[in-house]
């Protein structure tokens, strides 16, 4: 029953992410719009971390799964990646180091405003 609950209250906010994606013009991916009223709940403890912990640690438990079919298009596509070898090596290393840097300044920030 508590699994029940805290995926209930997830995908409550997921829900209200898809609704937000309809009436807003921003091309925003609802998920995107779901994770962050999920993130402003949290931070203003209209919900609290316990509600959801159990549902969201399965959920990261199992998402590599969800990476497979994307994986496996990866391989059909093998010809046109060969083509574009060097310059998607490039590419993929540039977007590794801009996310790097960037999840970097965000926790330091966050850890800063948890500080004061």
């Amino acid at each position: 029953m508590r699994y029940l609950k805290q995926f209930s209250i997830i995908l409550f906010f997921s829900l209200s992410g898809e609704v937000l994606r309809q009436v807003l013009p921003f091309l925003i991916p609802a998920s995107v719009y779901g994770m962050i009223l999920l993130l402003i709940g949290l931070e203003n403890h209209w919900i609290e971390e316990e509600q959801v912990q159990d549902a969201a640690e399965f959920l990261l438990q199992v998402m590599p799964i969800t990476f497979i079919p994307a994986a496996a298009g990866l391989l059909e596509a093998r010809d046109q990646l060969e083509q574009m070898g060097a310059v998607m090596v490039i590419l993929i290393f540039v977007t590794t180091v801009i996310v790097m840097a960037a999840a970097g300044i965000v926790s330091q920030r966050a850890e800063r405003g948890r500080r004061k």
